[in-house]
């Protein structure tokens, strides 16, 4: 009975810290609309601002002394305006300003960091969107995916990830694949590609697709070389950092969490309800972090709260063309809580406090080929265990074929003797794999 009590409460409290979390990301949404009309009504204001400089303009032309008597009487009521803003009680509002009246402050926006897209009026509307009507999940996934010179390992992923959710969790997740090229053909084939082998999960909602428009990246023609690396690699980080940009700014609005992954790992299975319960005990616990970090490479499993997107997006959009992702994710957090007074052995402390490590890891790098051209990484996460290869089968006995090549020591037959999975380069048109039976066997689906 005590037991049951113990596990009730603990129920009860996980409920409290889910209900605090989707509190505050609604909240966020509020806001964002109030900053949609913020910014609106500043862009009005300053159409009526240049539209009453014109018109004074014009007026000196026709009547110079008439515009400076009410140019002096115009500052005159600026000044009031202003001195009423401290307390002194004059009565006079916004409202009662003359139009004329400048514009003090411009609120900041991405528009100053991207300034290309001043003259891309849709160049933040997704080009392409697969996508159902989810919503208020507690777990956004971002999956950013490009072409690779030599192979994909986008559809192995997807097929890794949806398989180790149970149905329950199907349910409380959402899945957003960024195909981040701007090569039509190229966007069109992986598009179909999924709807091929994922429709059932289009269809309720899980998985949706996105491609960003060309006109949201910059002329990467013209990008500042920096760090002492090759022009190539520079283009190559740059985009990576808007990338990732891109899909946080799709992702903010759906959910509670986000976990940043890429498109050639592994997990394990019930990997989403492990970081649901890591991430409410944090919450219960009143932990203040910033990162909930499930994997010890690169930008693999970073989880942050939905809340938190737009100051990572804003960071990335200032130094897109400074640092990769994984280096500006880091002097975030040292900004945000190391002193320049303190050593480094104090910041690493107090990075910790909100960069919080989850072991053993539930991500695998398993990517060779990186979408950098000629760069070979075999980079493993040693925190994440060994990964079950051996599955015990009867299969009867056949003759197997395949036009299929196979990768590493993943092939067709050593998978039918249950020594580990099969594993091959992508598939073209025509590609087969036959089994022969040595004799006549019963197939069911």
């Amino acid at each position: 009975m005590e037991e049951a009590s113990v596990t009730d409460n603990v129920s009860l409290q996980q409920q409290i810290a889910q209900l605090k979390e989707r509190l505050r990301h609604a909240k966020m949404l509020s806001q964002e609309r109030l900053r949609d009309i913020t910014s609106l009504r500043q862009s009005f204001d300053h159409v009526l601002q240049t539209s009453s400089i014109q018109s004074r303009a014009s007026n000196v032309r026709q009547n110079p002394s008439v515009y400076l008597g009410r140019g002096t009487l115009w500052q005159q009521q600026q000044h009031v305006v202003t001195y009423s803003g401290v307390g002194q009680g004059v009565a006079s509002t916004r409202k009662e300003r003359d139009f004329d009246e400048a514009l003090d402050l411009q609120l900041p926006s991405l528009h100053h960091y991207l300034p290309h897209l001043l003259n891309n009026f849709d160049g933040l509307q997704p080009a392409l969107k697969i996508a159902g009507s989810r919503t208020g999940v507690t777990m956004v996934m971002g999956i950013p995916t490009v072409k690779r010179p030599i192979e994909s390992y986008l559809i192995p992923t997807l097929e890794n990830l949806i398989e180790n959710m149970d149905e329950k969790e199907k349910e409380d997740a959402l899945l957003i694949v960024c195909i981040a090229e701007i090569d039509k053909e190229y966007v069109k084939e992986q598009t179909q590609e999924i709807r091929n082998r994922f429709q059932k999960h289009l269809d309720s909602g899980l998985l949706e697709v996105i491609a960003p428009p060309e006109g949201y990246y910059p002329d990467f023609n013209n990008l500042r070389n920096t760090l002492g690396d090759t022009i190539e690699r520079v283009r190559w980080r740059t985009k990576q950092n808007l990338d990732y940009a891109y899909l946080m700014m799709y992702a903010q609005a759906k959910g509670t969490f986000y976990v940043q992954l890429e498109d050639d790992i592994l997990t394990k299975p019930h990997y989403l309800t492990i970081m649901k319960n890591f991430a409410f005990k944090k919450v219960r616990e009143n932990k203040e972090w910033i990162i909930l970090d499930f994997c010890q490479l690169g930008f693999i499993g970073k989880m942050f709260k939905a809340v938190d997107l737009s100051k990572l997006v804003t960071f990335f959009a200032i130094f897109h063309n400074d640092k990769p992702v994984d280096w500006l994710l880091d002097h975030m957090i040292q900004t945000k809580v190391c002193r320049f007074d303190r050593d480094s052995k104090d910041c690493r402390k107090q990075k910790d406090n909100v960069w919080i490590h989850y072991r053993p890891s539930l991500f695998q790098h398993v990517g060779t080929h990186s979408s950098l051209k000629g760069k070979v990484q075999k980079l493993t996460d040693k925190q994440f265990g060994k990964t079950l290869t051996r599955y015990p089968l009867r299969n009867p006995k056949a003759e197997l074929r395949t036009t299929l090549r196979s990768y590493g020591d993943h092939t067709l037959s050593r998978a039918y003797k249950g020594e580990t999975y099969f594993w091959s380069f992508m598939p073209l048109k025509g590609d087969n794999i036959t089994f022969h039976f040595s004799s006549p066997v019963l197939i069911e689906r």
